[in-house]
Parts: structure tokens; sequence; C-alpha cells
């Protein structure tokens, strides 16, 4: 391997590393290197390198061993800055055009716009999740189209229903110049995965948390035991 093909290894190494980062959140360097499939000296190796770049930072808590206190352990997150390194689909673009059509059109005529694309999506989705049957399957269905979308999304399962996750956001800066983004975004998830289901944000980029989160929560006992399929 040359100088040049090394350099150009740990970059994708690096970015690789920053991807498990944004999905996983707060980490030790052993849950990434398992992630991954190196060891945790590798992967500290690129995190102290990303440290430097500014990109990631660590917050150092002592876990509860049972008896006393257990060996202090790092855990490591994305900074902001690593967010110029995923798809940010035109953030400014999108934002200034946003600005216009508020000036052109003022904030009704906004929201209808914003109400008018919901609408669309909701078609496109909605074909795409005909074919689900339990709502495990139709997060998961949502999921694949949001992930398409640069949402890095994933369902995990939780007492009594899901967590839908959104790990970044593509449409960042836009959103920030137009809450009613992330307002139609709840509905869209609403309808598509069904009237069976109570959706919730419990986290939210916009307001500063490392991802976006939502709670799905079956209605009645029924859907809940529909769900647990």
């Amino acid at each position: 391997m040359t100088g040049t093909d090394a350099i150009a290894g740990q970059g994708a190494a690096r970015r690789k590393l920053l991807d498990v980062l944004k999905r996983l959140g707060p980490a030790p360097a052993d849950a990434l290197a398992r992630a991954l499939g190196v060891t945790a000296m590798a992967v500290r190796q690129h995190l102290y390198a990303l440290k430097a770049q500014g990109l990631v930072s660590y917050r150092t808590e002592i876990p509860d061993a049972g008896r006393g206190r257990g060996r202090p352990v790092k855990l490591w997150t994305a900074e902001e800055k690593a967010d110029a390194l995923f798809p940010d689909a035109h953030a400014a673009l999108a934002a200034d055009l946003i600005a216009n059509m508020r000036a052109a059109f003022g904030e009704k005529g906004l929201d209808r716009i914003l109400a008018l694309r919901t609408a669309g999506q909701e078609r496109v989705y909605g074909a795409r999740l005909a074919g689900a049957r339990t709502l495990k399957a139709r997060l998961d269905a949502l999921a694949r189209i949001r992930s398409d979308e640069g949402y890095m999304a994933e369902v995990r399962r939780e007492d009594g229903g899901f967590l839908f996750v959104e790990n970044h956001c593509p449409v960042c800066a836009a959103a920030r110049a137009c809450t009613g983004l992330c307002r139609e975004e709840l509905h869209l998830f609403q309808r598509v995965v069904g009237d069976d289901v109570e959706i919730a944000r419990t986290d939210h980029i916009v307001a500063g948390a490392r991802r976006c989160a939502y709670k799905v929560v079956p209605r009645n006992e029924k859907s809940l035991s529909a769900a647990r399929k």
C-alpha cells in the first residue's frame, strides 16, 4: 500500500466511524469497535484524530459497578461540525427559497405550500407502505424511505411500542428557517403509519438534540397485540 492509499484508507475508516457514531450516539470506544468489527485501539486512534479536527468530543462518566464505583469511561459523540460531511440537501438554497416564499406569500401561503408538499409525500410513502401488514413492518418501510432520503432512520422496540429514530437531518437548515417543516413531518408520519397509533416527538435536532426521535404507541390493546408480532 502506498502512502496515498494509506491516507485514503484512513479517511474512509474515519468516515465510517462517524457514521456509526451518528447512529449510536454517545458511546465508548469499545462499543464503536464492536460495531465496526475492528480493535478498540484502532478506533481510539481515529477518535483522537477526529477530535483534533473538532469533529468529535467526549465526556467522562463513572459507571455504577454494583459495588463501589467503576472505572471512568469516555463516551464519544459527533460534533455539529461533522454534519458538513453528511448530506445537507442544498441547505443554503432551501433556506433562501423559504425566505422568499414567506416574503411573497406570507406565513399562511407558506403553510399551504408545505401542506401540498406533505400531500405529495403522503401519496408516495403510502404506496410504499401499502403492503405492510403490521405496525413494525410499516415503521421498517418508513425507515427505509427516510434513510434513502438521508435521514439515517431506524426502528427500535420499546415497552408498549416503538421508537422511530432519525439520526441525521439532511434539511436541518431549512427546518430551522421554517418550523412548519417539522410540524408537517409529524403529521405525515401519523397519516402514513395509521390512525391506530399515537406518534409523539421525543427528541428534536432543531431544539438541540443529537437526533429526532418519535415514540410510536398503539392506541388500543388490539393494536398493541398486533404490534408485538
